[in-house]
């Protein structure tokens, strides 16, 4: 990953875990996505809105025995990154969010993730505090990664001026059936599903705070009507990492992506 001589820079990694809403609003897509409002007191994105997601821990070793779909090269040659990165960061996407969303992209070999047992409570907890690793839990239960629930979105670096730096990969997921997302974490205030272009109103209308890679994703969603949708889409992303540039404009921030294009983060000053 990106090394900065003055910064160590954390591996991480970030989902856009999707469903369809059953019933959406009339003229609204159905597509949705998990959205929460972080702890202001949090280090990193504090009181900011984000996609379940964090840094890579020591623990997030792949076991081959204990994975079903693409592998660690796979992941390597579609994101342009090592190894060992890759299948870290598809193992900490899963744990991630397990822990701050209560969906286990894992199950039984050969079958679907399904409902969880009720076990999982305890698994969760377990794995917030890092009492046992996702590898442990997936040898206990039988269960294996399901990598192939994972789709590649995006690849993002936070900027040098930043206290804290991550090299983030970002993925998408749909909802598994038979399991549903929850607010039970201690990271985030509030949770819940939204439609994209709802959640864009609320940024626009000063209700949402929003990073960068957050509000382009959404925009992005907003030009897919379903879940599956969107995870076709992702066979076409551009997944050049991101070493986000800023440029100011009539009181608007612009951020420039890798392909030259600008795009608006902030509202002009009224």
């Amino acid at each position: 990953m990106t090394v900065d001589a003055d910064k160590p820079i954390r591996p991480a990694a970030t989902v856009l875990l999707l469903r369809d809403d059953p019933a959406p609003p009339p003229g609204v897509a159905p597509l949705q996505v998990f959205l929460q409002r972080r702890v202001r007191q949090m280090a990193f994105a504090g009181g900011m809105t984000v996609f379940p997601g964090g840094g890579v821990d020591p623990s997030d070793v792949p076991d081959a025995e204990r994975w079903a779909g693409p592998d660690p090269d796979d992941w390597a040659e579609r994101f342009g990154i090592t190894r060992e990165v890759a299948g870290q960061a598809v193992s900490a996407a899963v744990r991630e969010v397990f822990e701050e969303s209560g969906v286990l992209l894992a199950g039984p070999p050969g079958g679907q993730p399904g409902s969880l047992t009720s076990q999982a409570p305890l698994w969760r907890k377990q794995l917030t505090d890092h009492s046992v690793s996702l590898t442990q839990i997936l040898v206990d239960s039988g269960y294996v990664l399901r990598a192939d629930l994972l789709q590649p979105w995006a690849h993002w670096v936070t900027p040098p001026h930043e206290p804290r730096r991550y090299d983030t990969l970002f993925f998408l997921a749909a909802l598994p059936a038979g399991q549903e997302a929850d607010a039970h974490t201690t990271e985030a205030v509030e949770a819940e599903w939204w439609h994209p272009s709802a959640a864009l109103a609320a940024f626009e209308a000063g209700r949402m705070t929003l990073m960068p890679p957050t509000l382009l994703s959404l925009r992005d969603l907003t030009g897919f009507a379903t879940t599956a949708e969107a995870q076709d889409g992702c066979a076409a992303r551009d997944l050049t990492p991101v070493h986000p540039r800023f440029r100011d404009q009539d009181g608007a921030t612009h951020v420039i992506l890798p392909d030259g294009s600008e795009h608006p983060i902030t509202r002009a000053a009224s």
